[in-house]
């Protein structure tokens, strides 16, 4: 295995692990912003306030995205394993 291929799998790899975070990031922090603006509108400071809507928003997410991220992770396991011959050489 050569430096250029092995420099291409790392990239494959981070690529991949932003692609598939990035929706249920961008969910907890959307929600996030949401629950703390309304916190200090209205001065509630309740700590559940803002858990309990985030672990929903990240759960559906997950539930809707589910599909597409597991198809996302199975194209790379299979050209990661695709790559295994070339790394014995």
């Amino acid at each position: 295995m050569n430096q250029e291929s092995a420099i291409e799998m790392l990239r494959s790899l981070i690529t991949i692990s932003l692609l598939v975070n990035t929706p249920i990031i961008g969910a907890a922090v959307i929600v996030g912003v949401v629950i703390s603006l309304l916190q200090a509108v209205t001065s509630i400071q309740e700590p559940t306030l803002s858990f309990a809507p985030k672990l929903i928003a990240i759960g559906a997410v997950i539930i809707v995205g589910a599909p597409w991220m597991l198809r996302q992770l199975m194209d790379f396991t299979i050209f990661f394993i695709n790559k295994i011959p070339e790394m014995t050489r």
